[in-house]
């Protein structure tokens, strides 16, 4: 009776791992898949990152530049028509705008009501918006916001569990 219930219980055993791999093949398959997957989107993040801080360092290079300053061969005029009509073409509000210039909000509205005129920085700062489209406005603002903000701690760290 002894050799009967051993080979029963190898059998079992037999088909129980058999069974058992049979599952578990199909998990490590899709376990090996999907890192697989997973290493080739971390390669990519690190790719656009690369190219993303690469482009935010050129953007704030070309912003940095001041272009060829036509204000010191005396050709630029200020019109206080002209700096309302192109920040409503931008569509900034008067604070964006005066972000871009280096101004406050209230200087903005007393340019556009005649009421004050530019230096010559800010003046400078007028003519580089000139010929700035809508989307490329947007662009430098959040330039000009992002390089303001920077990272601000205050108070204690937040606890970790």
């Amino acid at each position: 009776m002894k050799p009967l219930v051993d080979a029963l219980k190898d059998e079992i055993r037999r088909l129980a791992r058999k069974e058992i791999k049979s599952q578990t093949t199909a998990a490590n398959q899709a376990i090996t898949k999907f890192r697989r997957e997973i290493a080739q989107l971390k390669r990519d993040l690190a790719e656009t990152q690369k190219k993303l801080t690469f482009l935010e360092r050129q953007e704030r290079k070309r912003i940095a530049e001041p272009d060829a300053a036509p204000s010191d061969e005396g050709d630029v005029r200020f019109s206080a028509r002209s700096v309302k009509a192109q920040r409503r073409r931008t569509g900034l509000s008067a604070a964006d705008y005066g972000k871009l210039v280096g101004v406050s909000q209230l200087t903005v509205y007393n340019w556009e009501n005649g009421k004050s005129r530019p230096r010559k920085a800010q003046m400078d700062a007028l003519v580089a918006l000139r010929g700035m489209g809508k989307r490329e406005a947007l662009a430098k603002l959040a330039l000009v916001d992002g390089a303001a903000k920077g990272p601000k701690r205050r108070g204690r760290p937040p606890k970790t569990k």
